[in-house]
């Protein structure tokens, strides 16, 4: 197939970038604003008519969290109207949507991990902004695949991992909250499963279906703090606070764990555990001299 791939110098952009040469079948095409604005559905269908795309891979987001509360007009642009012009673009030409989504969209009340059917309740607009998307693309009738993930982080961009390695060489002790307990997830396993879900999806047939994505296992963020520092051999020393002590204009859920049973199934695939993961992205750094 052609592929469009959305948002293309982002974290996740990014590594389905470096994952192109393994998946020469395909004719990849990335873009990402200015050259391409998602919510101009009539650039965006043009684009994908002459380019003769078969499937459109939506990894542009507005990911501020909390700056979102009080900018929500251009959560909402990028997030739900985004998404509903490439789904519109996708039921014009005929295309195939894979549309990366948020476990913001639960509220973390749950005591066991979220299936794709639980009921959604968003605390922000972040959340409210990507179910938004989610019911636009549900809506236009177009074919499409709903992968929700969480706590995104790789070796290109700002994300929590490098935010703690910033940390651990700048002070001597941090606080990191240890009542929101999820699982992180590397962007390279997820793009890696991103290409494996494209290469499933038959251009002759119709999909309708929403999937969960993470890496295996369970953490807090101060789990995950701690983790990063003692990989990296960091003398900074991480403490557990509660998230009232860290207040965020955003509220967080406080358990976003996702049950991963559908999509290792549909695409019979292992799930790396999330420490696994962290060790091989920070290898990653270290071997660009990042870290």
């Amino acid at each position: 197939m052609n592929l469009l791939v959305t948002g293309s110098r982002g974290q996740l952009g990014s590594e389905l970038q470096a994952l192109q040469n393994a998946a020469s079948d395909h004719t990849w095409h990335f873009c990402d604003f200015p050259e391409l604005n998602i919510t101009d559905a009539d650039k965006v269908e043009v684009f994908c008519r002459d380019h003769e795309i078969g499937a459109i891979v939506n990894c542009a987001a507005y990911t501020a969290v909390d700056k979102a509360e009080s900018e929500p007009d251009a959560a909402f642009r990028v997030n739900r109207d985004g998404a509903a012009s490439l789904a519109a673009t996708a039921k014009a030409v005929g295309a195939h949507l894979v549309h990366v989504s948020t476990d913001y969209v639960f509220d973390g009340s749950n005591h066991r991990p979220y299936r794709e059917d639980d009921p959604v309740a968003p605390c922000g607009v972040y959340g409210r902004s990507k179910l938004e998307g989610e019911e636009a693309i549900r809506a236009s009738g177009c074919s499409h695949v709903i992968i929700r993930t969480s706590w995104l982080y790789s070796a290109h961009g700002q994300n929590f991992v490098k935010t703690m390695l910033r940390l651990g060489d700048e002070r001597e002790q941090i606080g990191v909250v240890f009542d929101q307990v999820g699982t992180p997830t590397w962007a390279a396993d997820l793009a890696g499963t991103i290409v494996l879900m494209l290469e499933q999806l038959d251009p002759a047939s119709q999909y309708a279906e929403s999937f969960h994505y993470s890496n295996e296992g369970v953490c807090s963020w101060y789990d995950f703090a701690k983790a990063i520092m003692d990989a990296e051999g960091l003398s900074c020393k991480v403490s557990p606070i509660e998230s009232w002590e860290f207040p965020t204009p955003a509220a967080r859920p406080h358990f976003s764990v996702l049950n991963k049973r559908k999509i290792r199934e549909f695409l019979g695939i292992e799930i790396p555990h999330w420490h696994d993961s962290l060790l091989k992205m920070l290898e990653e750094l270290r071997e660009g001299g990042q870290a």
